[in-house]
């Protein structure tokens, strides 16, 4: 049997939802808190659908054999766990919410969404694409594990954030591999960067929170003003915890500058980010 490359060099998560000690859960310190609930049973929404984003990514890298076994592999299956564990999450510290009914609702309408065609032109930058989106969820988990207010879910968190760090790792190895093989220059790149990057709080997020909010509101029809009331609640607890650093060198890695570049452009890039979230 042909041995990928891939195999040799993987660690997959070294942790399950079996290791994390749901009935531990301190169930004051959230019950109370529905932004957290709402953020939390977003997620869990987002990554449970992994199958349908592993899918496309396999298809559009039809060919590589590389890259469709590492996502089919080791991607998709420690994605739907992080959805699993994150449900199992939600189920016990808020047990009043019918988080099956609710994720039926998301299913149907954001599975329409996800379409090949949205994917980017070329396979180096969807992989600069899927870098941005890592980042996003590496530094998001990485926020919840500081502000949580419960430890279980700050535990949780940060397996998530380890697991969301390694494969952002991953689809940077195999943009380099991509970037050589089209000989993709510097602006496409940061081109792509700027687009994903402004798309991060996109359709997924949006449709996850509107069906965590029909779910859990009673008969109160949802607006585009309750999104955007979650979106300004989230920002501003961004501005103290986020890891601007830690986003910010993810970011700029793809564009492979020269240490000195990149050393003086990030805490230039982290204040503005944080002027973006002041305002």
């Amino acid at each position: 049997m042909k041995q990928h490359q891939t195999d040799s060099s993987s660690s997959s998560a070294g942790w399950t939802p079996d290791d994390i000690p749901f009935e531990r859960i301190d169930r004051e310190r959230v019950n109370a808190d529905r932004q957290l609930f709402q953020q939390v049973a977003a997620a869990s929404f987002i990554e449970i659908t992994s199958d349908v984003y592993t899918r496309n990514l396999i298809e559009y890298f039809d060919g590589d054999e590389e890259i469709g076994h590492w996502l089919q592999n080791h991607w998709e299956p420690e994605e739907l766990q992080h959805g699993a564990a994150l449900k199992r999450y939600v189920q016990t510290a808020w047990p009043d919410f019918d988080w099956e009914a609710a994720y039926r609702g998301f299913h149907e309408e954001y599975v329409a969404t996800c379409r090949l065609e949205a994917l980017e032109p070329t396979r180096a930058q969807e992989l600069v694409a899927r870098c941005v989106v890592e980042m996003g969820t590496a530094t998001g988990y990485r926020l919840l594990q500081t502000i949580s207010p419960e430890p279980v879910l700050a535990q949780l968190a940060g397996h998530i954030k380890a697991d969301e760090v390694r494969h952002y790792k991953y689809f940077y190895r195999f943009f380099r591999r991509y970037r050589e093989r089209e000989d993709i220059g510097r602006l496409p790149v940061l081109r792509t960067l700027y687009g994903r990057l402004t798309a991060i709080n996109g359709e997924d997020i949006y449709y996850a929170f509107k069906h965590v909010f029909l779910a859990s509101s009673g008969k109160r029809a949802f607006t585009d003003e309750d999104y955007e009331a979650f979106r300004r609640h989230s920002f501003r607890l961004a501005r103290e915890h986020y890891p601007y650093e830690m986003g910010v060198k993810m970011l700029l890695k793809p564009l492979d500058l020269n240490h000195r570049l990149q050393r003086a452009a990030v805490p230039t890039l982290s204040a503005g980010i944080k002027h973006i979230l002041m305002h």
